[in-house]
């Protein structure tokens, strides 16, 4: 298990380089705010209140993407969670950045430009070749430490991530030190009772490789979604192809991953629970329900599982010492289909267990149906950092900052 210096062994009063991940969704333009703004407003509010100069780094979209903005609004939005003002320079490390960094004195937060603007950012290399790039070989002279509070990026070795921690003491900001243990506890802790996985979404080969890995740490695996489809085809039932060949969510999965889900079912089949109802839109724009047992082929996009399941499952989770959820068991984002993913939720909720929800549209759900961030255990914000951390894959951010 990496072993990184946090906060907590940084001196205060210094001048330090931190990088964050407030890549957001953008609308007409616009930046929208979201929960990453918060989570990471904590980092930065303890380095303001404890009289750092602090300059930040962070990433928006990628290169030819309408999402590839600058970081003029993310500032703002900063600005208002923090409760501070955070100055905003249009450069990362040419002239007009090392002059804002060089003026910030003690409690003072700067935001540099979006760091893919940069051509020595994305490409991925190894750490010690993005250390000896200009970017990182320009700005490191100006600091006197490095934190990384960018969890939900660390599988990327981009010269932001992985190339300061080798030239400069590197330190773990809250998000990333809180986010690292609550994600790799399923694979790292011991627990006494039942360990539950409900895993959904649309990303099925996502899903299904983290069950593969964590066969022998998980007793109950909780299956919706569209990987939860593909598994009921693996267990003889009409369903898990796409009926419009254009969308491309069923059959492609399946040809990916189709050996190693029927692999699974005959080595972990006691381990893994089928929904028993599907839910679907009827002729009338309603609910529909019907038993697996019943289908005689697909004929409708089936969007949740059905009540029965939903209710089985809250069930388990109720039994549970430890539950982790891996995206939504159907279009949380209609209310008509919400009945599986708020049922696994809320059952989470109402139980003294240890639970991590990863996943942005799984996290969402909270807010969306009213529930609070405080009834879970931790509430992940990242999403291919989560996955990497559940399969036990190395993440290479993560692992630089643990280096002497």
């Amino acid at each position: 298990m990496p072993s990184f210096k946090t906060l907590d062994d940084l001196a205060d009063g210094q001048r330090v380089l931190v990088r964050l991940d407030l890549n957001s969704p953008v609308e007409d333009g616009q930046v929208q705010d979201n929960r990453r703004f918060d989570r990471h407003a904590e980092t930065v509010r303890e380095l303001v209140d404890r009289g750092f100069a602090v300059a930040l780094m962070a990433h928006q979209g990628r290169p030819g993407r309408d999402t590839f903005v600058s970081l003029d609004q993310h500032a703002d939005i900063l600005s208002e969670h923090v409760d501070h003002p955070v100055e905003f320079v249009a450069d990362t490390f040419g002239d007009a950045a090392l002059s804002a960094i060089r003026d910030l004195d003690g409690a003072d937060v700067l935001l540099l430009e979006n760091t893919r603007m940069c051509d020595e950012e994305l490409p991925e290399e190894d750490p010690e070749v993005k250390a000896e790039t200009e970017f990182v070989q320009t700005l490191a002279p100006e600091f006197d430490a490095y934190v990384n509070d960018a969890y939900s990026a660390a599988h990327r070795s981009h010269a932001s991530l992985v190339g300061f921690p080798l030239v400069l003491d590197a330190y773990a900001g809250r998000v990333m030190e809180t986010e690292y243990e609550a994600n790799t506890a399923i694979a790292q802790k011991e627990f006494d009772g039942q360990v539950t996985m409900a895993v959904g979404g649309t990303k099925a080969t996502d899903v299904i490789d983290v069950m593969s890995h964590l066969g022998e740490k998980v007793d109950d695996f909780l299956l919706g979604g569209i990987a939860g489809e593909l598994f009921l085809r693996a267990a003889g039932y009409p369903v898990g192809f796409d009926l419009d060949p254009e969308a491309d969510l069923y059959d492609s999965q399946w040809e990916a991953n189709h050996e190693l889900v029927e692999e699974m079912l005959a080595e972990y089949g006691d381990q893994i629970t089928l929904a028993v109802d599907m839910a679907y839109e009827d002729d009338a724009g309603e609910r529909a329900e019907v038993a697996v047992d019943d289908i005689e082929e697909k004929d409708v996009s089936f969007l949740d599982v059905g009540s029965d399941t939903a209710e089985a499952y809250a069930e388990t989770i109720r039994d549970s010492e430890a539950v982790f959820v891996k995206g939504a068991l159907g279009v949380f984002e209609d209310e008509r289909f919400s009945v599986g993913t708020v049922s696994v939720l809320e059952a989470i909720a109402e139980t003294d267990c240890f639970s991590v929800v990863g996943g942005g549209d799984t996290s969402r759900a909270i807010e969306m149906y009213g529930m609070s961030e405080d009834d879970f255990g931790h509430v992940s914000i990242a999403g291919g950092a989560y996955i990497r951390a559940l399969t036990g894959a190395e993440l290479v951010a993560v692992e630089v900052l643990s280096r002497e």
